[in-house]
Order: C-alpha cells, then sequence, then structure tokens
C-alpha cells in the first residue's frame, strides 16, 4: 500500500511538472508572439511614410538634355490594394519635400491613407530627387535644365517601372504640385481616373511670369554681382512672403514694432538642401509650364485630351499663382470648381483644411 501510494504520488509529482513545463513554454510562445507582433506594428509605423529613393538611371528631358544617375525620392503612405486601383499621386509644392506633404495625409485631411495608397513624391530641383545641389556628375549651374513636364515624366518613369503601377485613381496637388497635376491629366490623359489641382495653373500668365522673373532676376543680378548667398535667399524670402499671404492678412499679423526681427529671420541663411540654385532651376520650370505648348497655345485644345474627372480648387484671393487661367480651364474640361475668397491668400488650403478636406472626400467617393 505505501509502495502503491509513494508511486502514484510521483505520478501526481511528475504530471504537475510537465504541466509546469507546458505552461511556461506557452507563456514564452505568448510573449514571443506579443513581441513579433509589436514589432511589426512598430515597424509599421516607423517605415509609413518614410524616405525612398528610385534610381531612374540617366533620364532624358524634352529639351535632350540628360540628368545623369537621376534619383526620385518619394514616400508612401496607406496601402495598395489587391486591385492596385486606390493609388494616389501627390506631388510636392515649390520648395517643398515629401515630408511635408505627410501633413496633409491621413483621416480627415485632404487625402486619407485608410482609404488611398498615396505616394508623395519628390519633384526634380527640390534637395532630395536630383538636383543641383545633391548631384555629383553635374553639380550647380552644369545640372540641365528641366521642366514641369519633365518632373512629370520622371514620376510616369517611378510609377511604371519601379513601383509597378500601370494606372492611378487620382493625382493631387498643389501650387506647383497644381501644375504637375494640369501636366499630368493633359500629358497621360488614359493614366488617372480623377486628379484634384488646387492653387495651381495649367499656364503661367502675365501676372505669374512678371512674379517669377523677377524671383528669378534677385539670384541672377545678386549672383553676377557677387551678393552672397544667404543675402540672395533673404531677399527671395521677404518678396515670397509678401506675395504668399494677400495684405490684409500681413497687415493684421506683421506688428510694425517687430519687423526687425520677421527680416532677421528673412536673412538667417541660405537653406542647405532647397538652395538658391534650385530655387532657380524650380522657377525656371515654373517659367515654361504650358500644357498647350504642344496644342499652338490653345488651353481648349489642350482640353480636349483631358478625359479624368476634375476638381479645381482656388483661391480667389491668391497674389502667389493667378487663378484666372485655371478656372477658366475647368470650364473647357467640365471640371467641378471649388473656390475660396480667404485673407490667406494662396495658403488658403491650409487656412480652410476641413471644408476641402471635406470637398475632396466628396468628390473621389463620387
Amino acid at each position: 500500500m505505501i509502495h502503491v501510494r509513494q508511486k502514484t504520488m510521483g505520478t501526481s509529482e511528475n504530471l504537475q511538472s510537465a504541466t509546469n513545463k507546458a505552461s511556461r513554454k506557452t507563456n514564452r510562445l505568448n510573449v514571443t508572439a506579443v513581441l513579433v507582433l509589436a514589432l511589426l506594428i512598430f515597424s509599421t509605423l516607423t517605415f509609413a511614410g518614410g524616405q525612398k529613393f528610385a534610381d531612374l538611371g540617366d533620364f532624358k528631358l524634352l529639351n535632350g538634355q540628360v540628368i545623369k544617375n537621376c534619383r526620385l525620392g518619394y514616400r508612401t503612405y496607406g496601402t495598395l490594394n489587391a486591385r492596385k486601383d486606390n493609388a494616389v499621386l501627390f506631388p510636392t509644392w515649390f520648395g517643398g519635400q515629401s515630408k511635408h506633404l505627410g501633413r496633409f495625409v491621413g483621416p480627415g485631411k485632404l487625402i486619407d491613407s485608410t482609404r488611398y495608397f498615396v505616394i508623395a513624391v519628390d519633384a526634380l530641383g527640390n534637395g532630395i530627387s536630383s538636383s543641383p545641389s545633391n548631384s555629383r556628375l553635374q553639380p550647380g549651374k552644369r545640372f540641365p535644365h528641366f521642366t514641369i513636364a519633365d518632373m512629370v515624366g520622371s514620376q510616369y518613369v517611378l510609377l511604371k517601372k519601379h513601383l509597378h503601377i500601370n494606372h492611378l485613381f487620382a493625382v493631387i496637388g498643389g501650387s506647383m504640385g497644381g501644375m504637375q497635376t494640369f501636366e499630368w491629366i493633359v500629358r497621360y490623359p488614359d493614366f488617372m481616373d480623377k486628379a484634384v489641382p488646387y492653387v495651381g495653373t495649367p499656364k503661367f500668365g502675365g501676372y505669374d511670369i512678371l512674379e517669377w522673373r523677377q524671383a528669378l532676376n534677385m539670384i541672377e543680378i545678386g549672383e553676377r554681382h557677387h551678393v552672397p548667398a544667404d543675402s540672395i535667399r533673404g531677399m527671395l524670402n521677404a518678396f515670397t512672403n509678401l506675395l504668399v499671404r494677400t495684405p490684409e492678412w500681413i497687415a493684421k499679423h506683421y506688428q510694425a514694432d517687430k519687423m526687425d526681427s520677421v527680416f532677421a529671420r528673412f536673412f538667417s541663411g541660405e537653406p542647405k538642401i532647397f538652395t538658391n540654385d534650385n530655387f532657380a532651376d524650380q522657377v525656371r520650370a515654373m517659367l515654361t509650364h504650358d500644357v498647350s505648348k504642344d496644342f499652338g497655345g490653345s488651353l481648349k485644345k489642350a482640353a480636349k485630351r483631358v478625359k479624368a474627372k476634375v476638381l479645381v480648387i482656388q483661391v480667389l484671393t491668391d497674389h502667389m499663382v493667378n487663378p484666372l487661367n485655371a478656372l477658366e480651364f475647368a470650364k473647357d474640361i467640365h471640371a467641378q470648381t471649388m473656390t475660396l475668397n480667404s485673407p490667406c491668400g494662396h495658403l488658403g488650403i491650409g487656412c480652410n483644411l476641413q471644408k476641402v478636406s471635406r470637398a475632396i472626400a466628396r468628390f473621389l467617393a463620387e
């Protein structure tokens, strides 16, 4: 009896020991699974919107020149669905970077990345993609002059050859990004379903040329007379800040007794990324921008190429990019329009972000 009882007790202890070992193993597996899941979530959050690059090789421009070892920067937000029909291209504005666009991507913003796969792309000359400031083989003044159409052409290569996307749901862009959006719908009319150019233009008018030629003059004349780069940039900063808002907004927000500190910020130095050379080259690209160039200068003829459904958003008080040509072109392509009368001027989209975001969401959902 004693022997049997001892044996029974031993078996029970063994069972309990085995159970404890199994429990500890299960716990370790659960902890490991949680850690792996946490790592995957962290990785997704970390790399969503992370800077990426595509090597385009030697990229031939429309003028016949070549950008050697051309690189295009971009970031992606959201998930490309199985049908690959939710991709939205978002090119940068003048001097902007793809990381700046991230502020306008997400639920309740210009583009909802929970619904769309957003590709924010750095335009040529912005200091991230191939530019005078970062080209090893063609630095500074040796960098070829490119156009808005070349920016779009490089993005087409990015989509087709590197991301393997043959069709976009939409293209959206503001300011110089809006110019690229207009170029997209004319140059590649079958490539997207919808487009939303905001505070952009299909073609520079007299006002735009007067403004941006003067900006380019500041650089060219300044360099000719050996004005320091930071002084040239200070003048450019003052000039563009004068135009990016309305006189009403500036009078209200810039206090006369604090203007010394305002000018001190303007003249704080030349940026390392969007340098004066980059500034000049993107200005040259805008000055030659005209989607009707291949159609005898006729916007009405260019409009016949457009197949996408378009929502044109303009700010009537915009002193940076004149809205008239965009609104006329909108009539020719039978686009929907949204106009704002905002003291924020060219930056009126940001001042009315919720209103504009809702309008874009409705348009894309139609």
